[in-house]
C-alpha cells in the first residue's frame, strides 16, 4: 500500500510544482520590462502592401523604401510603440522614436 500512497502524494506535489510555475509565468506576463529583445524580425501589413521588419542587436531595418532614406518609417516606428518595454535604450534610439516621444510629452503653459 504504501507504493500507492507514494505515488498519489508525488503527483500531488508535481501537480502543485506545476500550478506554481503557471502563476509565475502569468505574474511575469504582466511584467513585460523583464524581457529584453535583441533579435526580433516580423511581417508588416500596412496600407500599402507588406514589409518585413528587423531588429538586429539594436539595429532597425525595413524592406520598405522610406527606411533607408529616412532611417526610419512607421513600420518600425509602429513596432517600437508596441514592443516599448521590451526594447533597450539603444533599440528606442531612432530619429522617429524621438521625434514621437518629444510630440507626446505634456505642453505645459
Amino acid at each position: 500500500m504504501a507504493p500507492a500512497r507514494f505515488g498519489a502524494w508525488r503527483a500531488e506535489t508535481v501537480q502543485s510544482s506545476i500550478m506554481a510555475k503557471v502563476e509565475k509565468a502569468m505574474r511575469y506576463a504582466h511584467e513585460p520590462d523583464r524581457v529584453k529583445l535583441q533579435r526580433f524580425e516580423a511581417t508588416f501589413a500596412s496600407d500599402h502592401g507588406t514589409h518585413r521588419i528587423r531588429l538586429d542587436d539594436d539595429h532597425w531595418t525595413c524592406d520598405c523604401h522610406l527606411f533607408e532614406s529616412a532611417g526610419g518609417c512607421s513600420h518600425t516606428l509602429a513596432a517600437q510603440k508596441m514592443l516599448d518595454p521590451m526594447l533597450s535604450e539603444s533599440a528606442r534610439e531612432t530619429p522617429l522614436y524621438n521625434h514621437v516621444e518629444f510630440e507626446e510629452a505634456p505642453v505645459t503653459a
